[in-house]
């Protein structure tokens, strides 16, 4: 299960566009409630890396690499969830808080984005999408809900709807957290997610942004809402989240006109997506 000692050089790579695009920076106010490691914010694993929060004991950002162009298909089958020995269990949840209710093991870099490359490495990318650094707790029909699992789909409309250069995606995501979130067996629970997408068309680098409200507040009645995602612009994120974003997405940020948020409506569909 994930190879602990190796997986370090194999980390997100800033520069697989082509381009630099550092992983988001946190708010300096935010620094000594962040995990390191070696000396590092920065925790990698198999085409992915993260920053995990002291305090919420979730990732505050994971940023990870897409290679559509040598992706396989890889069982989950016998792949366990699992607290990552290198860092502090007290700054992990774990089972505990998923066991015995309707709250998903929600990976954030999804577990079929970095299963690339040589079968080996994509197998240990296999493994290491299951720590738990990369989950979050998301209601049980989390990508099932009313809006036909837009969420879970970002990734694969890009790829159909956009010519990608060379096929490569970079992608950010992450929950927001904020100091009125429910508390859930000790533990408060996101109700908000964001993602952000890059790629290259035709030389030039292109980004959208998302943001999904997630209503927790019937995980004990037992009555959904619906999710809602919304198109929104990175520096409404990173008012959102204390992050910010690399200067070449923020550059690209005007590129679409995007409602206020008072003003706009969810996404009915991928096709309201404005890539």
């Amino acid at each position: 299960m994930g190879e602990q000692q190796d997986v370090q050089s194999r980390g997100y790579d800033p520069g697989f566009l082509g381009t630099g695009l550092e992983p988001p920076s946190i708010d300096a106010g935010l620094l000594e409630d962040t995990v390191e490691l070696n000396g590092s914010a920065v925790i990698p694993y198999t085409h992915f890396s993260l920053a995990v929060s002291k305090s919420r004991r979730f990732a505050r950002w994971v940023a990870w690499n897409i290679d559509g162009g040598s992706i396989k298909r890889l069982s989950r089958q016998g792949s366990a969830f699992i607290k990552d020995s290198r860092i502090p269990e007290e700054f992990q949840n774990g089972d505990e808080l998923y066991n015995g209710n309707r709250l998903d093991r929600g990976h954030i870099a999804r577990r079929a984005d970095l299963l690339w490359g040589p079968l080996p490495e994509a197998k240990r990318a296999n493994d290491d999408s299951f720590f738990f650094t990369n989950i979050a707790p998301q209601m049980d029909d989390f990508n099932q809900s009313g809006k036909n699992g837009i969420w879970g789909r970002l990734e694969e409309a890009v790829f159909s709807d956009v010519d990608v250069q060379d096929l490569k995606v970079t992608a950010f995501g992450g929950p927001i957290f904020r100091d009125n979130d429910r508390e859930y067996r000790g533990v408060p629970l996101p109700r908000e997610y964001w993602k952000v997408l890059a790629y290259l068309e035709r030389g030039a680098l292109r980004s959208a942004a998302f943001l999904l409200t997630q209503n927790l507040n019937p995980l004990e009645a037992l009555d959904l809402n619906e999710f809602r995602a919304f198109q929104v612009g990175i520096s409404e994120l990173e008012e959102r989240t204390s992050l910010r974003f690399a200067d070449p997405l923020r550059d690209d940020d005007g590129r679409t006109s995007l409602r206020a948020a008072g003003d706009r409506a969810p996404l009915e569909s991928l096709a309201d997506i404005r890539w």
